[in-house]
């Protein structure tokens, strides 16, 4: 997983301006962080698909949970801090505050 993300989201905009916002904010972050200027940080592809049932999304979840587990980055589930299974991550999302990603504001809920 060192090389891509998976996020579960609920747009209320079209797709391609959460994507926008997601990767310009974080390759703003990770190349400050890296002290890189001018360097792209995410490749131009992206991947979506609309999820239309519930037995859909949760294996979708149970993958996407279980992805840094396969990749050996942890032993478990929920040692993985930014999964949903983690219990930082549920204690995290249980503060219920704003989330702003460039102009988009996204509410954490608990």
């Amino acid at each position: 997983m060192a090389n891509h993300v998976h996020v579960l989201l609920t747009p209320h905009v079209e797709m391609k301006k959460v994507t926008r916002a997601i990767k310009s904010y974080s390759a703003r972050k990770a190349n400050q962080i890296l002290g890189r200027t001018g360097e792209p940080f995410w490749q131009d592809e992206s991947y979506d698909h609309w999820i239309r049932e519930d037995e859909e999304m949760n294996r979708i979840i149970r993958y996407i949970e279980w992805n840094p587990v396969k990749a050996r980055l942890v032993e478990r589930i929920e040692d993985w801090p930014w999964s949903s299974a983690s219990r930082q991550f549920q204690a995290w999302q249980a503060i219920s505050l704003p989330l702003e990603i460039g102009r988009f504001k996204i509410a954490r809920c608990g």
